[in-house]
C-alpha cells in the first residue's frame, strides 16, 4: 500500500482521476473522510490504490505545505473513529520535495462495500466526488458478494426474510444512514438491508450479520450467540450460584440487559483520601467492565458454539470470548494492533452507540481501572479463547 517517490511524481504529473485527488487544504476532514470512502467504494472496479494528495493544488503543482505530525495523526485517525464504516484499509504517508511537503492517503478498495461515511456512500465520478444513488448503491452491494471474507458478511442460507425482525431494522437503518438518504428512499426492503451488509442478493437471503442483529432467534441458526452469565458468593464454579442466565436474543437486546448486570455488579463505598475529604470510588468502573465485554463480543468467534462467557466471583470477574487473537493481533502487540474478526457486527455496535471508537476499548479499559485504583485487567490467550481477568478496587 504504501508508494515510492517515483510513483508519487508520476500522479503529481498526471491528472486528477478517479483515483487520485489533490487539495491544499489541511483543516477539512470532512473531505479527507468523503475521499477515503469513495475511494474504499472504487466504483469503477479498479481493484487498485486510491491516493488522496494533500498539499498539492488542481494542476498538480505543490503548495509549499509543510506536513505536521499532528496532520499525519488527524488523517490516521479517520481510520478508527468510526465514522468510515466499514473501517477503511489505508496508510498515510510523508514526502518532502523540492517544491514542498505532500502528506499522502493510500486507500485499498474494500472488500464490503458499500462504505459509508456519516451514514452516506461517497465515490468517485471520474475526477469528482459523488454521493452513490440508489443503482451505484446495488452495484456495490452486489459486488461484495464474490470478495466477502468474515463470517458475519456470508450468507445464512437456512433463513429467510421472515426470520428477521424488519422494524428493528428499520429502526437501525435511521441510525446507520442519514437522514436525507432515508427520506429519499425507494428501494425494496432486500436492497435496504444489503446496502448495510445485511442481505445477500446472490442466495436470496440474510446474512449472518443481518440475524445476529435482526434475527427472531438468532440461536436457531448459531448455536454460540448468547452470553452465559453467572454470579457466584465465592471464588469457585462448583459454588452454587447467586443469578445465573443465558442470555440471548437480538444483539442489541442482549447488550442492553448485560448494561443492566453491570450496573447491578458494581457497588460504591466511600473511602477518606487526604485528612477530612472522602470520595465516592466503586468496586469495578462501569464503564470498563462495559468496554471489555463489548470488545468480546465484537470480536468473538461466531462459528463457534461456546457463548461470550461472562462470569462474577467473589474476588474478580472473568470474561471468556470463544476464538483466539485474530488476523494481525498477537499476545506481543495487544492491544496497540488488531483486525475485525466480524467487521459488519463492528460497524452496527458503533451506529447503535455500544462502542465509540475502533481500536481503543481495551486501552481506556484498563485506564479506567487504573484511574479507579483497581489493578490492569489481566489477558489469557490461546487459539480457542480470549480470557480476561478483572480485579475489584483494593481497599
Amino acid at each position: 500500500m504504501l508508494i515510492e517517490e517515483s510513483q508519487l511524481l508520476a500522479l503529481l504529473a498526471d491528472i486528477e482521476s478517479d483515483r487520485v485527488e489533490r487539495t491544499i487544504s489541511t483543516s477539512d476532514t470532512d473531505k479527507f473522510a468523503q475521499a477515503i470512502c469513495a475511494f474504499s467504494n472504487d466504483l469503477p472496479n479498479h481493484r487498485q490504490c486510491g491516493y488522496l494528495l494533500i498539499g498539492v493544488n488542481d494542476d498538480g503543482a505543490l503548495s509549499g505545505l509543510q506536513v505536521t505530525d499532528a496532520l499525519l495523526s488527524k488523517l490516521g485517525a479517520i481510520r478508527s473513529d468510526g465514522n468510515v464504516l466499514p473501517s477503511p484499509a489505508m496508510s498515510v504517508q510523508k514526502f518532502c520535495l523540492a517544491g514542498g511537503e505532500v502528506a499522502v492517503v493510500a486507500v485499498l478498495p474494500s472488500d464490503m462495500p458499500p462504505v459509508r461515511y456519516k451514514g452516506r456512500v461517497y465515490i468517485r465520478v471520474g475526477p469528482r466526488k459523488a454521493v452513490a444513488n440508489e443503482q451505484e448503491e446495488r452495484v456495490l452491494s452486489e459486488r461484495r458478494i464474490s470478495s466477502a471474507r468474515s463470517f458475519d458478511a456470508r450468507p445464512c442460507v437456512e433463513a429467510t426474510l421472515n426470520d428477521l425482525a424488519l422494524g428493528q431494522f428499520d429502526s437501525y437503518r435511521r441510525e446507520a444512514v442519514d437522514a436525507e438518504t432515508v427520506a429519499a428512499n425507494h428501494r425494496d426492503i432486500q436492497q435496504q438491508l444489503a446496502s448495510l451488509r445485511m442481505y445477500d442478493f446472490e442466495r436470496a437471503c440474510p446474512t449472518f450479520a443481518g440475524i445476529l442483529l435482526f434475527g427472531k432467534n438468532p440461536r436457531y441458526f448459531l448455536f454460540g450467540a448468547y452470553i452465559q452469565y453467572l454470579k457466584l458468593p465465592g471464588t469457585d464454579l462448583t459454588d452454587m450460584p447467586e443469578d445465573q442466565a443465558e442470555i440471548s436474543g437480538d444483539l442489541s437486546s442482549v447488550l442492553r440487559e448485560m448494561e443492566l448486570r453491570i450496573k447491578s455488579i458494581v457497588q460504591t463505598s466511600l473511602r477518606r483520601i487526604s485528612g477530612l475529604e472522602e470520595r465516592l470510588f466503586p468496586n469495578y468502573p462501569e464503564w470498563a467492565l462495559r468496554e471489555l465485554l463489548m470488545n468480546a463480543v465484537m470480536h468473538r468467534n461466531y462459528e463457534s458454539n461456546t457463548p461470550v462467557r461472562f462470569y462474577v466471583f467473589s474476588d474478580h470477574i472473568e470474561i471468556q470470548s470463544p476464538g483466539g487473537l485474530y488476523g494481525e493481533a498477537t499476545a506481543s502487540n495487544f492491544p496497540t494492533r488488531n483486525s475485525y474478526r466480524n467487521p459488519v457486527i463492528a460497524e452496527a455496535m458503533k451506529s447503535l452507540g455500544f462502542v465509540n471508537k475502533f481500536g481503543y476499548g481495551v486501552q481506556r479499559a484498563q485506564a479506567l481501572l487504573i484511574e479507579n485504583g483497581n489493578p490492569p485487567a489481566e489477558f489469557v490467550f490461546d487459539d480457542q479463547v480470549v480470557l480476561v481477568k478483572i480485579y475489584p478496587r483494593s481497599v
